[in-house]
């Protein structure tokens, strides 16, 4: 996708009064969004909202393992933080670590069969919150622009950290 051209005058292309209420109510949303649902696994599950996507994240892998560093990435986290958390879970029983069969230099996080039971008893309530919050708020046409719109953002994103 090009990029919108910014003026010849090299000026800030200030918001509008309109794409600053979209921007703020957009912010506030990707702000307390996480919040909402981590409130809601925190109080029924005992997980933190990044707890619940990097068990979540490995319960879609093959054997139920995957890199540390590409769970990282799928938590967007810094892999000292995620490691920290990793063991929290470890010390719960829901995941292990094991070095990789392949290349000893890195290590899998694994889920366990505890931590697959934990995440599946937590999963209906969470899904329940994501359809309150998200899902039942929205018609289909919404539901399709909303969907559109991250795609496209998550593209912008991507070109950007390319460019790094």
């Amino acid at each position: 996708m090009p990029e919108k051209p910014r003026p010849s005058n090299d000026q800030p292309r200030w918001l509008t009064p309109a794409e600053r209420e979209t921007w703020q109510q957009f912010a506030m949303m990707l702000h307390r969004l996480p919040a909402a649902l981590g409130a809601q696994l925190q109080q029924d599950a005992d997980l933190s909202y990044i707890e619940y996507y990097a068990l979540a994240g490995l319960s879609d892998q093959p054997e139920h393992r995957m890199r540390m560093s590409d769970l990282a990435v799928l938590a967007n986290s810094e892999q000292s933080r995620l490691s920290h958390m990793i063991s929290r879970l470890e010390r719960r029983g829901f995941v292990r670590r094991e070095p990789d069969p392949t290349n000893g230099r890195y290590t899998h996080a694994i889920l366990t069969e505890a931590g697959h039971a934990h995440l599946t008893e937590a999963a209906p309530g969470h899904v329940a919150r994501v359809r309150d919050l998200v899902f039942d708020v929205l018609d289909p046409a919404e539901l399709d622009n909303l969907r559109t719109a991250a795609e496209r953002i998550s593209e912008r994103i991507d070109h950007w950290e390319q460019r790094k």
